[in-house]
């Protein structure tokens, strides 16, 4: 399943993220990862949930973040729940369309069994019309 919280830069989107995964840290029986552009929310997370800064890791288009996922997915076998921060600029989206790489993700985490939760700078206007029933905050 894939969720969007929605929003223009500077509406809250990290704040709801934040509170999200730290109440879904508190009954999840799998493991939950946080990716973001950088580190400076690494202490408002609780200290179960894993965070990855993916500028680390010198990923150039989104489909070097989708198989950066699947590593990810592949050495964690109890992994329930992604959460992505800033996924335009995470998964190199910025000014295209997210619509395929939404999708694909929507296939890998029904094969997997995991939830992805995305903080995604657009307004609910401008996001594709096939992703608005993904919408679970609209800032």
């Amino acid at each position: 399943m894939v969720q969007l919280i929605a929003g223009k830069k500077g509406k809250g989107k990290t704040k709801h993220l934040l509170d999200k995964v730290n109440a879904e840290v508190k009954t999840a029986s799998g493991n939950i990862t946080y990716l973001d552009k950088s580190t400076k929310h690494m202490f408002e997370l609780n200290n179960k949930v894993r965070l990855i800064n993916v500028a680390d890791y010198m990923i150039t288009n989104s489909d070097e973040f989708l198989g950066f996922i699947c590593g990810i997915i592949s050495q964690d076998h109890d992994l329930q729940q992604m959460y992505f921060d800033s996924f335009l600029e995470i998964a190199c989206m910025e000014g295209g369309d997210i619509s395929p790489v939404v999708e694909k993700l929507e296939k890998i985490g029904e094969s997997f069994g995991i939830d992805f939760i995305l903080s995604v700078s657009l307004d609910e206007s401008e996001l594709p019309d096939g992703l608005k029933s993904k919408i679970m905050v609209s800032l």
